[in-house]
């Protein structure tokens, strides 16, 4: 369990850290401003965010529209010391999950966190899309226009990884530790192999290609919305 604490008092940010490690064995990343926060979310992969409102540089608000903008769908609570119904109504609306209104139980946070993972990981997963190709979670029915492309299990949680990250520049590393954690490390070229199968099956037929190479990070799987 991976998570990120938008949190500019450091002191708060600290104690929250340490008490979410020592209780639940979770490892917690720390931005003190909303510049910060956007950065560590587009760079890694969390399970959930505890985002809070009053921030430097760029407030919460700002943050939660970029994430959800980027389409960085982990679960966020927020944390806001107002306490008002608006504040609040202004947060869901705009793409969070939850709220925790400050000063809270170090013990209400993990519950409340520990529900919006559960909730994340109940629902069902939706169609997923890039140009004529379409991923379908439920069914592993893979698609290139009307062609079914047939895929081995590896290769098909790599493309839906992709998929699922369209237009973003994703490093080999991040894509291994996502794809198969704890397997390889970061000088393995198990993922350039495993690409080019994929290019091989999905760019059939003449189609346009969808997985690029960006030299020197890793792979970006980009659709006609992306450029």
């Amino acid at each position: 369990m991976r998570l990120l604490l938008v949190e500019d008092e450091k002191k708060l940010a600290a104690l929250t850290k340490r008490g979410l490690e020592q209780e639940c064995g979770w490892t917690v990343d720390i931005a003190c401003d909303g510049e910060e926060g956007l950065l560590y979310a587009h760079t890694y992969e969390y399970d959930a965010i505890i985002l809070d409102l009053m921030l430097p540089r760029k407030d919460g608000l700002e943050v939660l529209r970029e994430l959800r903008a980027r389409d960085i769908r982990s679960p966020v609570l927020l944390l806001t010391a107002r306490d008002s119904v608006e504040s609040k109504v202004q947060g869901l609306e705009n793409g969070a999950d939850d709220y925790l209104t400050k000063p809270f139980d170090l013990r209400e946070l993990i519950a409340r966190i520990r529900a919006l993972l559960r909730r994340t990981r109940e629902e069902p997963s939706g169609m997923l899309t890039a140009d004529d190709l379409t991923l379908d979670p439920v069914t592993r029915v893979v698609k290139r226009g009307k062609t079914e492309v047939r895929l081995t299990a590896r290769e098909f949680s790599l493309l839906e990884y992709l998929m699922r990250r369209k237009n973003r520049v994703l490093t080999r590393t991040q894509i291994v530790d996502s794809v198969w954690p704890g397997t390889f490390d970061g000088s393995s070229n198990i993922v350039d192999v495993y690409v080019n199968y994929l290019r091989t099956k999905t760019d059939q037929g003449g189609g346009r290609k969808l997985i690029q190479t960006v030299w020197g990070v890793g792979y970006v799987l980009r659709d006609s919305e992306g450029e």
